[in-house]
């Protein structure tokens, strides 16, 4: 007899039911539920993404195929469309956040993580990705007169390269507004694109102590106070700068470092802007490339899991898919900081969707995923009635 679980509850039993419960009783998620509790919702969502799934019929169906292996992972029964659509659209999407943000917990208690430059300080970055979306099916996602679209806005930090922080609004709220809100420890580092530069903000981290780098805009005015040694390869200038203009000025009255390299592949000259004098300028230049990380996020997001298709139209069931798909991309880091195969994600995510209902150790699989599986028990030999056929019909005889 087997004495594994398969693997998708194997997967299922690291995110744990009985802190999941803990957060369903805290949001009081499941009031007014009847029969179809929120585990449930849960699983149907995380077979979404983990089977790649395109539809609430894929997902129902896919999990009624599955009879005897659902109650290994907590289900009674498959659900029906009705039933899953309307806990998507009434059911607290805070529900799934909270348990994203236990599991990342989780994640860093089980393994040190850090990022690879030798300063102590933490690296985040930030940046939002656009999700378009037809106007007439989810009305409230405002964005252009004939376009919907929705947005996240992530932080991404480089220890481990996790998701921190995410927020999901409509394609109009811009990304600045969202990172204002944000609030970071003195000491760390953020880096952003050029998009969501803002002066004002620029003296507030100055003064709070922390720390930034951006690329230049073409059109910022500028005056150069003192010049540092040029050091690095590829470094071409290391200015001490003061911002002109009557408001410039005034909103970042503090002095900033502007930094120049020459990037042999694009064979363009890249210039940054930073408030920290410490690093060195191939550093400085070196920070900003690490951000690259952050679309390679949203490129697994959206490619390897499902969060391009999505099974609900309402905000409510949108954000559920979103957060349920973080945790599923956490999973699978979780998964290849577990494994010593050095699988890729997109390479995870492929081989786990062909095995998500396999028999065998999870934690052994991924560290040989392309080897041979043990050997199964010998077929026992089978007596009296054999594919349909009866011992009493003719070339049969009684033993």
């Amino acid at each position: 007899m087997n004495k594994y679980s398969n693997f998708f509850n194997q997967i299922l039993q690291k995110v744990g039911r009985y802190e999941f419960e803990g957060l369903v009783r805290k949001f009081s998620a499941e009031k007014h539920a009847k029969g179809f509790n929120c585990w449930d919702q849960f699983v149907s969502m995380m077979f979404l993404h983990f089977g790649r799934m395109n539809s609430l019929s894929e997902i129902c169906n896919g999990l009624a195929t599955c009879v005897g292996k659902l109650a290994h992972v907590g289900l009674t029964k498959a659900p029906s469309k009705s039933t899953l659509a309307y806990a998507n659209e009434h059911r607290p999407w805070e529900l799934y956040q909270a348990v994203f943000y236990h599991f990342l917990d989780k994640f860093r208690n089980d393994f040190s993580l850090k990022h690879k430059f030798r300063f102590k300080n933490s690296l985040l970055s930030f940046d939002a990705s656009l999700f378009e979306l037809c106007k007439d099916m989810f009305d409230w996602a405002k964005f252009r007169r004939k376009k919907g679209a929705a947005k996240i806005h992530l932080v991404l930090d480089h220890d481990g390269y996790l998701p921190t922080f995410c927020n999901i609004t409509d394609g109009k709220t811009h990304e600045i507004n969202v990172l204002k809100s944000l609030c970071f420890q003195p000491g760390t580092v953020v880096v952003f694109d050029r998009g969501c530069i803002d002066y004002g903000l620029f003296a507030e981290w100055t003064e709070d102590g922390v720390f930034f780098v951006t690329r230049e805009k073409a059109n910022m005015h500028f005056k150069v106070t003192g010049k540092n040694p040029v050091k690095g390869k590829n470094v071409l200038k290391d200015e001490i700068i003061e911002l002109k203009g009557f408001y410039t000025s005034r909103k970042c009255p503090y002095p900033l470092r502007r930094v120049q390299i020459y990037d042999e592949k694009k064979k363009e000259k890249i210039t940054f802007i930073t408030n920290n004098f410490k690093f060195s300028a191939s550093t400085v230049a070196a920070i900003y490339k690490d951000r690259w990380q952050i679309e390679i996020f949203f490129k697994t997001l959206k490619q390897r899991l499902r969060v391009k298709t999505f099974v609900g139209t309402s905000a409510n069931a949108l954000k559920i898919q979103i957060w349920t798909a973080l945790i599923a991309i956490l999973v699978l880091k979780y998964m290849q900081f577990k494994s010593r195969a050095g699988l890729s994600m997109s390479n995870l995510a492929a081989l786990l969707r062909l095995n998500l209902f396999s028999y065998r150790d999870l934690w052994e699989w991924l560290n040989d995923p392309l080897g041979n599986p043990p050997l199964e028990p010998a077929m026992p030999e089978i007596q009296g009635v054999l594919f349909g056929q009866h011992n009493d019909r003719p070339g049969f005889s009684h033993a």
